[in-house]
């Protein structure tokens, strides 16, 4: 049998289960899912499982389940599910079959009456917290509660009074009956379904006691078939239980075969769901895709590449061990990515008036659109004798080598020519208002006269008369610091996650549609949108590897 050469430790595994026969009676076929649950919007976490997913899919041209993992009622919402297949979809990933574990909640319930006449499960009246007390510590076993030598003809009757609505919320569970005693505490007679009188989203009001998720998971993985089922590490300890419910249920073996990974951690990122809904329910973003989320609909919103996304993954490797990763490792993918791609333009996020005073008239100044793409492209910007160049390429006290404009000093701008300073205009508050400067006319980029006249340094400029007033965006991260111990993460909220500036552009980056990524030269990646009929630009990613702290007046 050819099989691809494996790139990682799952990858092993499997070429050694396939070599050794374990699918043959499948045809070899690999099947692995996704399955995300539906109680909020994915975040970049979710992007190395579903890379490692579907990667295997491609990769072995096996199947894939996008499966929504929907046992928990009162958290779950259709939206959410569409939010999911959406980036799925933006991703590029391609999958089989769109299931959802409620599709199984019939089979589970029969599944869960076997393991009641088996001997296997039995009916609680013990409160949660009574449960949690009984449970025993990881140097001591836990106590078997009254109700466990119920006979399986109770057990079931209490089971269908508990199906038929007969008791309130929290008055009885089923346990899986395995050893009290185990020293995985995971072992420990393990809830395995509990009454909720909520809605579903799918189902309605069908059902009012529902499956727990160390028990839907592992018979929803059988039922469809699943060979693999790729998870983070977290679920390590989760391993004996998973084959204990699929073993208990009698299914024909093949059965699913449970494989965890390292997740992705990332410094100073908030990356649970629950936090990340209670920012959007308190309102300090302005909903799931602000652009400083780390969801995928954020980071779609701010104009991150999927491809970025997906080098990142590859970069950080499949391996078991935890580890932390740094997000300028992102950041340097997302920069890899959109140097290749994205346009450059000329915007600035302080402008600065430069009048030229021997300059008449106007012209076009040939720019290159992007240097690296090897199209070769150009456009044409206008230029006339008033500019605007960057409030930092101008010092009146240059710190040393200092190579941008300066009083009496040169500079080039940058696709036209050089200037030079002769008079620096003060405001009334003492602030650089003007510069009076002068061009030479033989010094423009790409003639063939020589000049004499020599300039260390070249800024990015726009036009007065054909530039357009923008709003620029940065963005830092949401966190301002590392978490400490028993430190809620509401005091480490960064009050200055978003900054705002009155920024100009070229006419270029506002008539080009919302969404189109530009390297504003010497400035950062942003995005060009429209808000109120307002030319933005919203950062992607800063130049450099940390979030900008400039100084604007």
């Amino acid at each position: 049998m050819d099989l691809p050469t494996p790139s990682n430790f799952i990858e092993e595994i499997i070429n050694e289960e396939l070599e050794a026969g374990k699918f043959e009676s499948r045809g070899n076929r690999i099947a692995v899912r996704f399955p995300p649950e539906p109680n909020g919007y994915l975040h970049i976490g979710h992007v190395k499982a579903m890379c490692i997913n579907f990667g295997v899919k491609e990769k072995y041209g096996g199947i894939l389940n996008l499966r929504m993992d929907d046992t928990n009622p009162s958290h779950e919402d259709e939206s959410y599910v569409k939010a999911i297949v959406d980036v799925i979809d933006w991703m590029g990933f391609k999958y089989d079959r769109l299931v959802y574990a409620s599709d199984n909640y019939d089979r589970m319930y029969e599944i869960a009456e076997k393991y009641i006449a088996d001997g296997n499960a039995y009916v609680d009246d013990l409160s949660a917290e009574e449960i949690s007390k009984t449970r025993g510590t990881l140097t001591e076993p836990g106590k078997e509660s009254p109700c466990r030598t119920r006979s399986p003809e109770e057990n079931l009757r209490l089971f269908r009074e508990m199906k038929d609505g007969k008791y309130p919320d929290g008055a009885k569970v089923l346990r899986a009956k395995i050893d009290m005693s185990s020293p995985n505490i995971n072992m420990r007679d393990p809830v395995i379904y509990r009454i909720a009188h909520v809605s579903h989203y799918r189902t309605g009001d069908k059902w009012c006691i529902y499956p727990m998720y160390d028990f839907a998971h592992p018979i929803s993985d059988a039922i469809e078939g699943i060979t693999h089922s790729l998870c983070s590490l977290e679920f390590e300890n989760h391993r004996p239980l998973y084959d204990w419910v699929i073993e208990k249920a009698g299914f024909e073996k093949p059965v699913p075969r449970q494989i965890e990974f390292a997740r992705l951690n990332i410094t100073n990122t908030l990356m649970s769901k629950r936090y990340l809904k209670k920012l959007v329910d308190e309102g300090f973003v302005t909903g799931w895709d602000d652009p400083r989320m780390p969801t995928l609909a954020g980071l779609r919103n701010r104009g991150v590449p999927p491809a970025a996304l997906k080098k990142f993954c590859a970069d950080i490797g499949v391996a078991k061990g935890y580890a932390v990763v740094d997000p300028a490792q992102l950041d340097e993918c997302i920069r890899d990515e959109l140097n290749a791609t994205a346009e450059r333009a000329m915007a600035l996020l302080n402008p600065l008036k430069v009048t030229i005073t021997n300059y008449e008239g106007e012209e076009e100044i040939d720019f290159e659109m992007n240097p690296v793409d090897g199209k070769n492209a150009v456009r044409k910007i206008k230029f006339t004798g008033t500019i605007y160049i960057e409030r930092d390429d101008f010092a009146l006290v240059p710190p040393p080598k200092y190579k941008r404009l300066t009083e009496h000093g040169t500079v080039r701008l940058k696709g036209a020519y050089i200037i030079r300073c002769d008079e620096v205009v003060i405001g009334d508050a003492g602030e650089v208002a003007e510069l009076k400067c002068t061009y030479f006319p033989e010094t423009r980029s790409g003639s063939d006269v020589k000049s004499d006249v020599k300039a260390k340094g070249v800024v990015q400029w726009v036009d007065a008369k054909y530039g357009v007033r923008a709003e620029a965006r940065e963005y830092g991260s949401l966190l301002s610091d590392e978490q400490y111990p028993d430190q809620d993460y509401a005091e480490r909220l960064n009050a200055r996650s978003q900054k705002s500036y009155e920024a100009m552009c070229e006419p270029y980056v506002a008539e080009c549609p919302d969404g189109k990524p530009f390297q504003l030269m010497r400035v950062g990646y942003f995005k060009k949108c429209t808000d109120g009929g307002k030319t933005v630009l919203s950062e992607i990613v800063t130049l450099k590897d940390n979030f900008s702290v400039k100084s604007h007046v």
